[in-house]
């Protein structure tokens, strides 16, 4: 089982944010988010919650028998195996997803 409070700081950490920037723009204390990265307290799921969409990410569940398979996926870049590779290959889901998001 993934260590969600360990994720969440290790993707603070990729954005470049401090704790205190994060617990800023998640609206908590710097002290909120520093317990909850700790793995020392059980933090709210609310908690998560916010700092989750504070680096611009939601939390998902997913059924544990799909887990492994959607996770390759994701790594794959939303390749579908057995997907050819190469320029006339049609884009991935997650290609056309960032694309759309493009102004």
């Amino acid at each position: 089982m993934s260590n969600l409070p360990e994720q969440l700081a290790q993707a603070r950490s990729a954005a470049g944010l401090t704790q205190a920037q994060l617990a800023e723009r998640a609206g908590l204390s710097r002290m909120a988010v520093q317990k909850a990265e700790s793995g020392n307290t059980d933090p709210r799921l609310s908690t998560l919650q916010v700092m989750a969409r504070a680096l611009g990410m939601e939390l998902m569940l997913v059924p544990s028998v799909l887990r492994a398979e959607l996770q390759q996926f994701v790594q794959s870049g939303g390749r579908v195996l057995g997907q050819r590779a190469g320029i006339e290959a049609p884009a991935s889901v997650v290609d056309d997803i960032l694309q759309r998001g493009k102004p």
